[in-house]
């Protein structure tokens, strides 16, 4: 193993089984572009169709790969500004700096975030400090890998109010295809996935999630079908009988849609069924 993923990204491959390829209840366009002086552009708009509801959000990123630095700015119809400016591998290697800030003109309120990331080989770590006039919030994750199997912890500590409010651990098991991700969020949010990679064409997933007090056990299961190089098709189901179905066509080089629907194995005949449209075009 060289560099173990970092803590939000444990599970990942079977997240994305569960996530990627749907789009339910949304019209969709993501748009990236490209200048000539390497500025990349990247636009996205959709339409929730159950309130109307339009949001949009404009990213633009420059890089100076000499320097290690990337500038990111951020706008979107929340009328809020964002900027982060990431210097990487430049005081030693495998350290990233980020520092975040965000600006609503209507309301006057800013914010600003500082994020330090290392990693090299069976490591993983990150702190993430929420400044803040009445105290900073301190997050923080790190990660550890040896020969395929995974241990991480992550914990939020309030210096306000002078207490951790989050403290999560994770262990899991990967090899080139195959995946196993258990976590405890806060003693009491009890998860795990599998993630299985069939044969070129065939993944698979599986996740369980217990909350301490209830009675019940979520449960769900998921696949993706790669039909030929330009097309796949996703499908999902959970103990709530809910079933997802996702198709995604690659129609040329550089535009790819993504039709899915969700439908109330319950409830077929009182509708509530959720249908989504989204377009990524890509230059």
């Amino acid at each position: 193993m060289t560099v173990p993923p970092a803590y939000a990204d444990l599970g990942k491959s079977a997240k994305d089984i569960f996530s990627k390829g749907y789009g339910f209840g949304l019209v969709k366009l993501d748009v990236k572009t490209k200048s000539s002086s390497g500025v990349e552009f990247k636009t996205s708009g959709s339409s929730n169709t159950d309130t109307s509801k339009v949001t949009g959000t404009l990213e633009t990123k420059y890089k100076l790969p000499e320097y290690g630095l990337t500038f990111t700015e951020k706008w979107s119809t929340e009328n809020t500004l964002g900027t982060e400016v990431c210097v990487e591998d430049q005081i030693t290697k495998g350290l990233k700096l980020n520092f975040d800030t965000t600006f609503s003109p209507n309301t006057g309120k800013k914010s600003g975030k500082i994020k330090a990331a290392y990693k090299k080989e069976h490591v993983n770590a990150g702190v993430d400090v929420d400044l803040d006039f009445a105290g900073p919030t301190i997050h923080a994750a790190a990660v550890g890998g040896y020969e395929g199997w995974l241990a991480g912890y992550q914990m939020t500590f309030d210096s306000a109010k002078s207490r951790m409010t989050r403290s999560n651990f994770a262990v899991g098991y990967t090899t080139g295809d195959f995946q196993l991700h258990t976590n405890v969020n806060d003693g009491a949010e009890f998860g795990g996935s599998i993630y299985q990679k069939v044969n070129d064409k065939l993944e698979t997933a599986v996740n369980l999630a217990w909350t301490v007090g209830s009675n019940g056990t979520l449960f769900g299961i998921a696949a993706k079908y790669q039909l030929d190089p330009s097309a796949s098709i996703s499908a999902k189901v959970n103990n709530a009988s809910l079933v997802g179905i996702g198709y995604t066509q690659t129609l040329r080089p550089g535009m790819k849609l993504t039709l899915s629907a969700m439908v109330d194995g319950k409830n077929i005949n009182a509708g509530g069924h959720k249908l989504g449209l989204g377009l990524e075009l890509e230059a």
